[in-house]
């Protein structure tokens, strides 16, 4: 007998219920266990080398504080999300949170105890720690997976190919599975009968009106619904609800950002750029004589590329290229393996660094810490002409860091790209730029967030997989 509409809205719903319940629960279990850890570390072996050492109270306070900084940093970092990420991810993420609250806690015990707390009890508590998060996290995935196997899906596509968003979503064949894909060609009723056979369903780049009348046949029939966006989509999201008639409002703005926001986006520039010249400033010196010595080369590389409103600047990084890498001044993005680059360029590459003499650039005012990435001034003109709404990247100063390069990948689709710097743009606070700030941290170390292009790709000036469509 087929399962009634009520029924299937009973279920989804205990479902969720459920699967909150036991992310919810995983997420206690592992912040519990690792501030256990640390309590045990802090009464036995620092707790002690106090002179006037904490009693009862003190001590539950100086956990406490523990098992907040884990949670705050367990949740920048996504951490937690076992629904979400893979094993690794997991394992990474929650490795980086520890090491930073660690280190945060063995500096304020040092501040407490007015000298320098013995390492060795914080070496081996991570090290407690990470095996903790090693058991937990194969624990958790295990299962999650096996209460809840992977979602059976189908594809709804237009003329635009779905085949880059499936072959991304088929990475995660844990999570999705696609079993379907169904052109709008087919018809509305075809779709509606595809749907009815599945979990529920992806929208990718159709009309309007269709997209309209799936959305809410979905709703209607409790399927869950994953849309790619467009840009008029990220322009809405950021619209304000206004309550002054009995017909609902949004209201986007659309203007750049306030007197205010720009002040303290400044003085955040200004702030960070300072403290990142005061921890790296000898770190870039080793690195600059490294480039010097590998083939005796200029040490920085200049480029021009474009910021805010369209304007032109020399960016300025690494040179982690051979000297006159594009001699014939055609633009060739790195790509797998690329012979260009040098031996310490693939090091500095690999963490990022190249970037960092674009603090001058901060501090001159060219660029912000947090912003899109500045583009090439040929790419700029290039995707432009092929979708207008490129130019809205510009609203802001281009960033050393952002939403784009923290959620994307260094061969991600242009317009994809402007989409993640569209939704930064159009949702800014202060709040984000500090928290992408932190999220930098997480990135630096993930290769597919620096990997090139295969071969085989046409490198970034291609916007394949996105649409133009707004």
């Amino acid at each position: 007998m087929a399962e009634s509409k009520k029924q299937r809205e009973a279920r989804r719903k205990t479902t969720m219920d459920v699967r909150k319940l036991v992310t919810f629960g995983m997420s206690i279990l592992i912040l519990v266990s690792l501030t256990a850890a640390f309590g045990y570390t802090w009464i036995h072996y620092f707790n002690v080398g106090i002179i006037w050492a904490f009693f009862r109270r003190g001590n539950y306070v100086i956990i406490l504080f523990y098992f907040l900084l884990q949670y705050l940093f367990s949740r920048i970092y996504g951490a937690l999300k076992l629904d979400v990420y893979k094993v690794g991810d997991i394992v990474y993420s929650q490795g980086l949170t520890t090491v930073i609250v660690d280190i945060l806690m063995y500096f304020i015990m040092s501040l407490v105890a007015r000298k320098m707390m013995a390492i060795p009890p914080l070496l081996i508590l991570f090290l407690v720690q990470m095996g903790i998060i090693l058991i937990w996290a194969y624990l958790g995935t295990f299962i999650y997976e096996k209460m809840y196997p992977p979602d059976n899906l189908v594809v709804i596509y237009s003329y635009h190919s779905a085949t880059n968003l499936v072959r991304k979503m088929a990475v995660r064949d844990d999570r999705f599975r696609i079993c379907e894909a169904v052109n709008v060609d087919q018809g509305f009723d075809y779709i509606k009968q595809v749907i009815l056979k599945y979990d529920g369903a992806i929208i990718c780049d159709i009309s309007g009106s269709l997209r309209n009348d799936i959305l809410k046949f979905c709703y209607d029939q409790g399927k869950m619904t994953y849309v790619t966006p467009k840009v008029s989509d990220i322009i809405i999201q950021s619209g304000e609800n206004i309550h002054i008639f009995d017909t609902p409002l949004l209201l986007c703005r659309n203007a750049d950002l306030t007197v205010e926001q720009r002040f303290f986006k400044r003085l955040i520039d200004i702030v960070v750029s300072v403290i990142g010249l005061v921890l790296t400033g000898w770190l870039m010196l080793i690195v600059a004589l490294f480039i010097k010595l590998e083939d005796h080369g200029p040490v920085f590389f200049k480029q021009e590329r474009v910021t805010k409103d369209g304007r032109i600047f020399k960016i300025i990084k690494f040179r982690s290229m051979i000297v006159n890498a594009e001699e014939d001044g055609k633009s060739r993005p790195a790509v797998t393996d690329d012979e260009r680059i040098t031996k310490v360029g693939r090091i500095i590459r690999a963490t990022r660094f190249d970037e960092m003499p674009q603090i001058f650039n901060i501090l001159k005012g060219d660029m912000s810490v947090v912003g899109p990435r500045p583009e090439r001034v040929e790419h700029v003109e290039k995707y432009t002409r092929e979708f207008p709404e490129f130019k809205y990247r510009q609203r802001v100063k281009a960033g050393l860091t952002g939403y784009a390069q923290i959620y994307g990948k260094y061969n991600t689709t242009a317009y994809d790209k402007l989409k993640l710097d569209l939704y930064y743009i159009e949702n800014y606070s202060i709040r984000d730029d500090l928290l992408l700030i932190l999220m930098t941290i997480k990135v630096l170390f993930m290769k597919e967030s620096t990997e090139g292009f295969d071969k085989q790709e046409g490198g970034p000036a291609s916007p394949a997989g996105g649409s133009p469509q707004s």
